[in-house]
């Protein structure tokens, strides 16, 4: 199983999916992790000269037109993945990465080994109370 999870620094989770920097790309087989790697997202909101314009266009976080552009864009980089983790994202991302046919998953953990694993095994928790 190839999963994303959003990430800063390469071992921890983000909290914000929109401004991680990167994803780390793990395959889980055998409940081992096989191969990793560090992408670069594209069109993160930390590089948005006004990372909050949909805001005041339509009054909800990642939910308007300029957001969902945006997200495809971040999202197109892990086309090849089943699962993005993140801990935490808007209800936006969350809708795009659904209708992009990749799984996401909002969670406390913080370890991208451990949630890789958890995930291929089934036991992470979605935990969409996180959304924002």
């Amino acid at each position: 199983m190839k999963i994303a999870l959003a990430t800063d620094d390469g071992r921890t989770i983000s909290r914000h999916f929109g401004r991680a920097r990167q994803y780390a790309v793990l395959t889980v087989e055998d409940g081992a992790i096989s191969s990793r790697e560090l992408r670069d997202k594209s069109a993160p909101h930390w590089q948005a000269d006004r990372p909050h314009e949909s805001e005041q266009e339509t009054g909800a976080h990642g939910e308007g037109h300029t957001d969902r552009g945006k997200h495809l864009e971040m999202l197109a980089v892990i086309r090849d993945c089943e699962v993005v983790i993140a801990g935490g994202m808007g209800k936006g991302a969350h809708d795009h990465a659904t209708a992009a046919g990749i799984r996401p998953i909002v969670t406390s953990l913080h370890d991208l080994d451990e949630a890789a694993i958890e995930c291929a095994a089934g036991r992470i928790l979605d935990e969409v109370g996180r959304l924002h």
